[in-house]
């Protein structure tokens, strides 16, 4: 896969929406660093990314970190952890699994149609 241009970042993907407040971002962009590694092999006007929290501070907390990649699925990592930082940890390191097995999973050699069209 060629790399883009102007590649997709975290900075620049992410919104925040219920429960996150605006004067968090840079605390959470610091946290979701580690994602611009999966991002960057994507055109940056092509990613959509969003984090909510619902019962903020409760111990029925819920972190929710939604990505919408052109011409794929949505990708969705939840976290149950009450703790703020420790939830999104556990999305952010959700996310990366789920964007590398979706870019595995196109690849030539672990995708038997596409194997065959570049043959």
């Amino acid at each position: 896969m060629n790399k883009p241009d102007n590649p997709a970042t975290i900075d620049h993907s992410l919104r925040l929406a219920h429960g996150v407040k605006e004067n968090e971002r840079d605390h959470v962009l610091s946290l979701f660093d580690k994602l611009n590694a999966r991002l960057r092999s994507f055109p940056a006007d092509s990613v959509d990314m969003q984090l909510s929290v619902k019962g903020r501070d409760e111990a029925s907390m819920q972190t929710t970190l939604e990505a919408w990649i052109a011409r794929h699925e949505p990708i969705i990592a939840t976290s149950h952890i009450p703790d703020f930082d420790a939830a999104l940890t556990e999305v952010r390191d959700d996310m990366i699994r789920q964007i590398t097995d979706m870019k595995t999973r196109q690849e030539p050699r672990n995708n038997r149609h596409l194997r065959e069209a570049t043959d």
